[in-house]
């Protein structure tokens, strides 16, 4: 395929008609006419050798290419945006935009909110827009990394991208405050016979795998797709929890639950900010990155907590 023979504004168009599943108004959110976006969907059918939108009754539905088209057409708008919004020099205190940055809601709490203080007193005009990481983040990192502008994600679940260090953690235990046979300490033997509250994603996968390793097969009661509500769902049960140091620090006087030290040597968390290749040398990017940086050695001065 030439792409010097396509017409990207075709972009701004299919995304449109895909998402609108109508002529009208398709054009009316671009800004075209009805004719004129009636003869961009004629050149997509003709590109693509399908009809793309299909009348069915009084309304039209996607076909299945235009259906598969729907997601890539988004991803490929926002590599064109950011591709486009690309600058040579960035003022962080004159410039307005939003940076995308995709992370559990662990690292929002624990390091997004000191990030977007830091950003608040330095770059008023700057916006930042957290979003959940995807399940398929290991399966297609590139088209994710792609279209956002950072990945924060411990070292050991991706890799063959570019990231900065941004703080250590460690792994510990929660239960409830008033446990009936849990006191200040675990054993492995504990482990095997309570019961456990689970963040089953891909990014705890290190600690799971070293579970696997010393032969603890945990008795899963509840998976939650939350780091926060752990402390939540073991308070007032025999329940147990795997949960960073950090956030466990932050949640347990709120949650009436106690941290407890593992029964083995638990593998350390190093958390860091990730990014497509195609940023590297975009001076918002190394504004954003140099930023994380800082706020992560900041963090990285406190010690990670111990159990209290």
């Amino acid at each position: 395929m030439n792409l010097a023979r396509l017409d990207l504004n075709l972009v701004v168009a299919l995304r449109a008609l895909l998402e609108e599943r109508n002529v009208t108004r398709a054009g009316q959110r671009v800004g075209l006419s009805q004719p004129a976006m009636s003869a961009a969907l004629a050149r997509l059918r003709r590109h693509f050798d399908d009809d793309l939108l299909a009348r069915v009754g009084g309304h039209y539905e996607l076909t299945a290419l235009g259906q598969v088209l729907l997601d890539r057409t988004s991803t490929a708008y926002d590599v064109l945006e950011r591709l486009f919004a690309s600058q040579a020099d960035f003022d962080p205190a004159r410039e307005s935009r939003e940076f995308k940055l995709i992370a559990s809601d662990y690292a929002v709490s624990v390091f997004g909110a000191e990030l977007a203080r830091v950003v608040h007193e330095e770059a008023p005009g700057i916006r930042l827009r957290f979003a959940q990481t995807p399940t398929t983040v290991v399966d297609d990192t590139a088209t994710l990394l792609s279209a956002t502008d950072g990945l924060l994600m411990p070292h050991g679940v991706i890799s063959d991208f570019p990231a900065t260090d941004l703080y250590d953690d460690r792994w510990v235990f929660v239960v409830a405050d008033d446990h009936p046979s849990v006191d200040d300490h675990l054993t492995r033997q504990d482990l095997a016979r309570l019961p456990w509250v689970t963040y089953q994603r891909t990014y705890d996968a290190p600690a799971v795998r070293q579970l696997g390793m010393l032969g603890i097969e945990p008795r899963v009661e509840v998976s939650v797709d939350s780091f926060q509500l752990l402390p939540l769902l073991v308070a007032g049960t025999r329940r147990i929890a795997l949960i960073q140091a950090r956030l466990a620090r932050l949640l347990a006087p709120l949650s009436a639950v106690r941290v407890v030290e593992p029964p083995y040597e638990a593998v350390p968390l190093r958390e860091a900010l990730w990014w497509h290749p195609v940023h590297t040398h975009d001076a918002a990017h190394i504004w954003l990155r140099e930023t994380a940086a800082r706020v992560g050695r900041r963090l990285g001065d406190a010690p990670a907590p111990g159990a209290e």
